[in-house]
């Protein structure tokens, strides 16, 4: 059986959105705790992102696998069970792909509506102690109205109630969670809607988001 390293800090959204699959799934792994475009990142995947699974005990040497999404694939092919994924019909979906659709969205148009615009900026803030809370949020005030669109079109996309697609849990869950997780942490996490809220607390819930906790913003982690 192969054996597994997880190359990524606890505190980057991706990776954590692979380690909450993998806690779910109830696979052993390890964790190489490291910054992206860092030395050991840059090692493990040829742009220096996170994550890099690292794929221990198939042929003569380790497989390198790169990118989330080819990762969640190769999860979910060694371990189907419990399944991660949606069936056609399920949850009112008539093709699978759309949860894979939601997977992509919640990674191209989140990480760069949440993180960067929104989130890295207030984090700055803090650690430096300046600028202010009113000057931070003069300078951040068009990326948290992008911020608000991208939310409600999430919503709009997912159930009314339970978790993205209702009472099973997905990766699309796996994927959104991590960015408004540390959204919720900051004081722009006030935006968050009624809906948004209560999914968070059904996320908070799982153990699998419990197991991931440590390092993350949510608990005052930093890279």
């Amino acid at each position: 059986m192969p054996s597994y390293t997880i190359v990524g800090t606890p505190f980057s959204t991706f990776t954590r959105s692979i380690t909450l699959g993998l806690q779910h799934k109830d696979i052993p792994y390890k964790q190489v705790a490291t910054t992206p475009h860092s030395d050991v990142a840059y090692k493990n995947h040829p742009f220096g992102m996170l994550p890099t699974l690292i794929i221990h005990g198939i042929g003569n040497s380790d497989i390198y696998l790169c990118e989330s999404q080819a990762i969640a694939r190769y999860i979910d092919r060694v371990a189907p069970l419990p399944s991660l994924d949606l069936e056609p019909g399920e949850a009112g979906i008539a093709v699978p792909e759309k949860m894979w659709e939601f997977v992509s969205l919640a990674g191209s148009q989140g990480f760069p509506a949440v993180e960067i615009k929104v989130v890295k900026h207030r984090v700055q803030a803090i650690d430096d102690g300046k600028p202010s809370d009113a000057e931070l949020r003069e300078h951040i005030k068009h990326g948290v109205a992008n911020l608000k669109l991208f939310l409600a079109r999430m919503e709009a996309l997912m159930a009314p109630e339970g978790y993205v697609y209702g009472w099973k849990v997905t990766w699309a869950d796996f994927f959104l969670f991590p960015l408004l997780s540390d959204l919720k942490a900051t004081p722009e996490g006030e935006i968050l809607s009624p809906r948004m809220l209560k999914w968070l607390a059904i996320m908070e819930e799982l153990k699998a988001v419990k197991d991931t906790t440590a390092g993350t913003l949510s608990v005052g982690g930093r890279p």
